[in-house]
């Protein structure tokens, strides 16, 4: 078996003696994350201390309801591990209110959903195929199901968020609720504009902060939280946390949120991730972090450039974030062969639809790149221009004999900057 060192120690032997099935899943899949490039934009690496919060016996304890207001005994403990968590979360926000109950970031989309909008209600917010995200009213997803979704795109020049359609179509439709963020927007967002357009509708505004909410933890990008009424996120992207959600909110929505969180989304939290979270908004505090974010969006920006040199074209024509999105119409490549392609020389990055593609989204003519993990393990502006070299390789690499080259190159990156390197 690969070595496990150094964050399971002996609690990983004695997993692996009662059940090395899937003691040998979990060393896999540590094994490909140490062996390849992490480029996937919504995926980071948890540090051994969330990793440990995680494992802990907080896993065991049924705790629903909220600090001192819990419908089972025996609370006292985890009320404090959650309590530590939302006055972090508060304090590296500067919000009034914090939940860090939410399972994921579609369960705190659910909540928000659930603490302003009855159903049947207008929600007006980016399309998917723009760059929103499929709670924000798709139809496959409940967000569409059960409200009335109105959603606006990007402008066809800039590829950025046409904000004159934003007002036009809050104007005519007077939604109760306005949703900006999405999961494949490389630009900041103008919160102010939002804010506006919000009030002129009389709209509640939230910002669905997954993606970039890191960012704004590390003091790098502007905080959608002073203009919001609520801030959904995810805590595993480049905030660096567990899989989990987060909510934010203004101290007149808290208790609405609360109740729209538990009971009427989800039962009990799980306590063993709430804690991790705050593990997570510890290490947030921190200025080794607020480093490291101004370092992602760094690298970001030179991956960009770098792949832009090999032939891509960025849409919108750079990145502001963490992330790019890269048209490949120009080298006649898909998103899926693209994927697959990298994939076979150990770069992991996702297919993605661009804004009008003419291709479905299960082929799309993009793909999407990110530098969170990257970062995490050290790699720099250097770095990126090797990484944008290696994925233009692979691309084109349409009969497959450059990927052990490609391969060999991912391995050398990767050694001199391990994922979790052993002890």
């Amino acid at each position: 078996m690969p070595d496990a060192t150094p964050f399971w120690g002996p609690d990983f032997d004695a997993l692996a003696a009662e059940d090395p099935e899937i003691a040998e899943v979990i060393l896999g899949e540590l094994e490909r994350l140490r062996s390849g490039l992490q480029l996937i934009a919504s995926e980071n690496f948890t540090s051994p201390a969330v990793l440990a919060a995680l494992g802990s016996t907080l896993s065991n304890k049924y705790a629903e309801g909220y600090p001192g207001r819990r419908y089972y005994g025996g609370c006292a403990v985890v009320d404090d591990a959650e309590q530590i968590g939302i006055e972090r979360a508060k304090a590296l926000f500067g919000a009034d209110h914090a939940n860090l109950q939410p399972h994921s970031g579609a369960s705190a989309n659910i909540a928000a959903y659930g603490a302003f909008m009855k159903p049947g209600e207008t929600v007006l917010a980016m399309s998917l195929p723009h760059g929103g995200h499929l709670t924000h009213g798709t139809k496959v997803s409940f967000s569409g199901k059960w409200f009335n979704a109105v959603h606006y795109g990007v402008d066809a020049r800039t590829e950025d968020i046409d904000y004159d359609q934003v007002r036009d179509l809050a104007r005519e439709h007077r939604p109760r609720m306005i949703i900006c963020g999405g999961s494949a927007i490389p630009r900041l967002i103008d919160f102010t504009a939002f804010r506006a357009i919000a009030d002129e509708v009389g709209a509640i505004l939230m910002v669905d902060a997954a993606h970039f909410i890191g960012l704004v933890a590390g003091g790098a990008i502007p905080s959608p939280v002073p203009h919001a009424d609520v801030v959904t996120f995810t805590t595993h992207k480049v905030l660096r946390g567990p899989r989990g959600g987060m909510i934010l909110c203004k101290g007149e929505h808290a208790a609405a949120i609360d109740k729209a969180v538990f009971p009427m989304m989800q039962g009990g939290p799980l306590m063993h991730a709430v804690a991790a979270k705050a593990v997570a908004l510890r290490e947030c505090a921190s200025p080794e972090y607020q480093q490291y974010a101004r370092e992602v969006i760094a690298n970001a920006r030179a991956l960009t450039q770098g792949l832009i040199d090999q032939g891509m074209r960025a849409v919108t024509g750079g990145t502001d974030t963490h992330l790019a999105l890269l048209d490949l119409q120009g080298l006649g490549v898909t998103g899926t062969d693209a994927e697959a392609r990298c994939d076979a020389a150990g770069i992991v990055l996702n297919k993605n639809a661009i804004p009008n593609d003419p291709r479905p989204a299960s082929v799309a003519s993009g793909i999407r790149v990110g530098t969170p993990a990257v970062t995490t393990q050290g790699m720099g502006i250097a770095q990126m221009a090797t990484i944008a070299e290696l994925i233009g390789t692979a691309v084109r690499d349409e009969d497959g004999t450059a990927g052990p080259e490609v391969r060999a190159a991912v391995t050398a990156l990767v050694t001199e900057f391990p994922a979790y390197p052993r002890g």
